[in-house]
């Protein structure tokens, strides 16, 4: 029986179609099946990167870092020549910001929702089954958690379902858990203490300014449970 198993799942991974298989000893990263975050710090607990044909999140409160990793996201895909989407629930992208982060607008396709969440949920749907994207996110930080409860709990099996097999990464972004794949990971990102939390710029009350903040990512997934991914930081301005 063990014989035969292996060499079942050695042709499966012959013909790249492992991916529903559940391994035995860690998994370990192959450049086809991987994409890099654009944060550095976050790629080895990931095992080089965010795993294609899977479904991931980012899990964090306001200003915690979600829309800046993201946008790292996007323009390390927009980088490699791939396409990006965003599916954006309440219309709150910003084109301008995205460019100074690096992101290539070219090759981004941005779904404008404003405040449908099963509208929008559709879209993600249809921007998955077209295919050929390198990383498409579903942004529903803004959606209240009653409801996203109203989805029905087949909703995340289905989209990971879809992008099984394929080199897209998708990616939920929210205030709280929504769902991730069995190979996927929850990137949860953390404010430091309250003291190291915020840095501010300015000799007075007059022209102080917020410069940045630090923020501690922590990763959650079948292969790296708990793993502590450093502290980047994060440059935001005050505008």
């Amino acid at each position: 029986m063990a014989t035969a198993r292996a060499e079942l799942e050695a042709l499966l991974r012959t013909r790249k179609l492992d991916v529903t298989l559940t391994p035995s000893a860690v998994w370990t990263a192959d450049e086809d099946r991987v994409a890099a975050s654009g944060w550095p710090a976050l790629d080895d607990p990931l095992g080089g990167g965010m795993r294609r044909g899977h479904l991931s999140e980012i899990v964090g409160e306001r200003s915690a870092g979600c829309t800046t990793l993201w946008l790292a996201m996007a323009a390390a895909a927009t980088a490699r020549g791939e396409v990006v989407a965003l599916i954006d629930t309440h219309d709150r992208f910003d084109p301008v910001s995205a460019e100074a982060a690096g992101v290539d607008l070219t090759r981004l396709l941005w779904v404008r929702e404003s405040g449908h969440a099963d509208r929008a949920l559709k879209a993600m749907n249809l921007v998955l089954q077209a295919g050929g994207f390198g990383l498409v996110a579903f942004d529903l930080s803004d959606v209240r958690g009653p409801a996203l409860r109203q989805f029905p709990h087949t909703t995340w099996m289905r989209i990971a379902r879809i992008v099984e097999g394929s080199l897209t990464v998708a990616m939920l972004i929210g205030a709280e858990h929504i769902a991730r794949s069995p190979g996927g990971a929850t990137i949860v990102l953390e404010r430091g203490s309250a003291r190291a939390a915020v840095e501010w710029a300015g000799s007075n009350a007059r022209n102080r300014r917020l410069q940045g903040l630090t923020i501690k990512p922590r990763v959650i997934s079948v292969r790296t449970i708990g793993a502590a991914a450093g502290t980047p930081r994060v440059r935001t301005s005050a505008g």
